[in-house]
């Protein structure tokens, strides 16, 4: 009798697990799916001045996010940029970490868009009422004074690394991730550099 019992209730414990995991691999997978923030263009100048790097965020305000901007809730949009020493045998050392973070309002009486620099830059608020304008102006990132050059060994070598992520409120979380209210992209690292002065 007791054997019987035990069965049906392992039973009902197996399938419900299986139902856990089934709907909840149905959950992540469709805001994994949506996914298109990324960085196309990672650029490093090294004059003889400083280094400078450019950043342009791809598809930086995602569909997902639209009718909650719209609703009044403010986008986040965040930059990582870091300056690395390469260690031919050993471990690279990090310089120099850079944040930069954004905000993007809409104002619903006037439906404007509003760009404020957070956190990183100083720069005045920017309006405007096209989205598309409001994407453009907060994908594009230029980071200058990262390092100055003459602190730069010209026998190292050097690389930037870089990555965002877009949010609600500003909350990028594991579960603000699985539900579409944030995106992040993943580390995009440029090329070797030697810094080059001239004499």
């Amino acid at each position: 009798m007791e054997t019987r019992r035990r069965r049906p209730l392992s039973s009902t414990a197996l399938a419900l697990s299986l139902l856990g995991t089934l709907v909840l691999t149905s959950v992540m997978t469709p805001a994994r799916a949506a996914a298109h923030v990324r960085i196309s263009n990672l650029s490093v100048f090294l004059n003889d001045y400083d280094v400078t790097v450019t950043v342009v965020l791809f598809d930086a305000i995602p569909d997902s996010l639209h009718e909650s901007i719209h609703t009044g809730i403010a986008a986040h949009v965040r930059y990582y940029v870091e300056l690395w020493q390469y260690a031919r045998f050993g471990v690279d050392r990090r310089l120099q970490v850079r944040t930069v973070e954004r905000q993007l309002t809409y104002n619903v009486l006037t439906k404007e868009y509003k760009i404020t620099a957070l956190k990183g830059e100083a720069r005045e608020p920017i309006l405007t009422k096209d989205l598309r304008e409001a994407q453009r102006m907060i994908s594009e990132l230029r980071v200058g004074q990262i390092a100055p050059v003459v602190a730069l060994d010209r026998q190292e070598l050097y690389y930037v690394r870089a990555r965002s992520d877009v949010s609600l409120g500003g909350v990028n979380s594991w579960f603000a991730r699985m539900t579409g209210e944030a995106e992040e992209t993943p580390w995009v690292q440029s090329s070797l550099l030697t810094p080059v002065r001239n004499q």
